[in-house]
């Protein structure tokens, strides 16, 4: 390898480093959207946010986006769960949510799934 390969291939890997580390310092000077989501939301709000996500990727990206900017110009102050998902509702977007209804008996939780399969085994 010739000594000018050499210096170009050095030039390259010093600019290279130069981007990586001017990449990293401008990552750090903007606050991360999850810093600023967890400061607005309340309640289940992540709950919400999460199912939507995995079910709209790419419309929850920009939703994501849109919190974010109204959070830090000051116009949105707190997020409920069910503040986001009728939102998200207004917007066409139907968040399916796992929703599971438990009894407590004698100290022990069962699912109305069990619960009514013992009913039908009593009968």
């Amino acid at each position: 390898m010739s000594d000018r390969e050499l210096d170009a291939l050095r030039l390259r890997k010093l600019q290279e480093l130069r981007r990586k580390l001017a990449e990293k310092e401008r990552k750090t000077d903007e606050p991360d959207s999850q810093q600023i989501l967890n400061l607005i939301f309340k309640d289940r709000a992540w709950e919400v946010f999460r199912s939507a996500s995995h079910q709209f990727p790419e419309v929850m990206s920009r939703v994501r986006e849109l919190l974010v900017k109204e959070a830090t110009s000051g116009n949105l102050k707190e997020v409920t769960g069910e503040q986001l998902y009728l939102f998200l509702a207004d917007l066409g977007l139907k968040v399916r949510l796992n929703t599971k209804i438990e009894f407590a008996r004698h100290g022990e939780l069962k699912s109305l799934e069990d619960k009514l399969r013992e009913e039908l085994h009593k009968t």
